[in-house]
C-alpha cells in the first residue's frame, strides 16, 4: 500500500511538472463567438513597449548585447542585432501562427475577416549553461479586430509566460528558446479559441 502511495505521489508530481509549462491564456474583454466557423485568421505580432530579461527598454538590451559581442569579437555584436531584428519579424511570427494552426485548426491569412494582434510586452531570453537553464518566455496582450475596421475590438487576451519547469529542454541559442515560446503561445492560444467556441 505505502509503494502503491508513493507511485501514485510521484506520478501526479511528474504530470504536474509536465503540464506546468502550459502557456497561461485568459479572456478579458469581449468573447469568441464571432470566431466560430471561421477557417482563417489575419495573424499580426507588435512590440510595443517591449521588455527584454532584466531591461525595461528593448533598447537598452540590444545595447548592451551588441557590446558584449563587439568585446568578444569586432562586428558580432551588429551582425547579433540585425539577427535579432530578423528573428523579430519573421521566426517569431512564424512560430507562433505554426502553433496557433496546428491547435485550432484555423488558418492564417491576410485577407481574412478578422486579425489577431500578439503584441508582446516582455521577452525573457532564457539561457542554457550546462546544467543550469531558465527557459524563454513571453507575455502580451491579445486584440481580435475586424480587418477591415480595426478601431472596432471585439475580444482581448491576456497571455503569460509558464513558471519556471525543469522537464522542459532549453536550446543553447537564443534565438531558438525564444521561437519555442513563441510556439508554445501559439498552440495555447489556439487551443483557448477552440475550447470557447465550442
Amino acid at each position: 500500500m505505502k509503494i502503491s502511495k508513493t507511485i501514485l505521489a510521484i506520478a501526479g508530481f511528474v504530470f504536474l511538472s509536465l503540464t506546468g509549462h502550459t502557456q497561461e491564456v485568459d479572456l478579458i474583454r469581449g468573447d469568441l463567438a464571432f470566431l466560430k466557423g471561421e477557417a482563417t485568421v489575419n495573424i499580426e505580432i507588435t512590440y510595443d513597449k517591449l521588455s527584454v530579461g532584466d531591461f525595461s527598454k528593448e533598447a537598452d538590451y540590444i545595447k548592451k548585447k551588441i557590446e558584449e559581442y563587439n568585446t568578444k569579437e569586432a562586428g558580432t555584436g551588429d551582425t547579433w542585432a540585425i539577427k535579432w531584428a530578423d528573428d523579430k519579424a519573421n521566426k517569431f511570427a512564424e512560430k507562433f501562427i505554426l502553433g496557433f494552426v496546428n491547435l485550432s485548426k484555423i488558418s492564417a491569412s491576410k485577407d481574412s475577416k478578422y486579425t489577431l494582434i500578439f503584441n508582446v510586452k516582455a521577452l525573457e531570453p532564457g539561457y542554457s549553461i550546462g546544467v543550469s537553464k531558465r527557459n524563454a518566455g513571453i507575455d502580451g496582450n491579445i486584440t481580435l479586430v475586424e480587418s477591415t475596421n480595426r478601431t472596432k475590438k471585439l475580444a482581448m487576451l491576456s497571455v503569460e509566460r509558464p513558471p519556471e519547469n525543469k522537464w522542459r529542454g532549453a536550446a543553447f541559442d537564443a534565438g531558438s528558446r525564444i521561437a519555442d515560446a513563441f510556439y508554445l503561445s501559439g498552440q495555447k492560444v489556439g487551443k483557448f479559441i477552440i475550447k470557447n467556441n465550442k
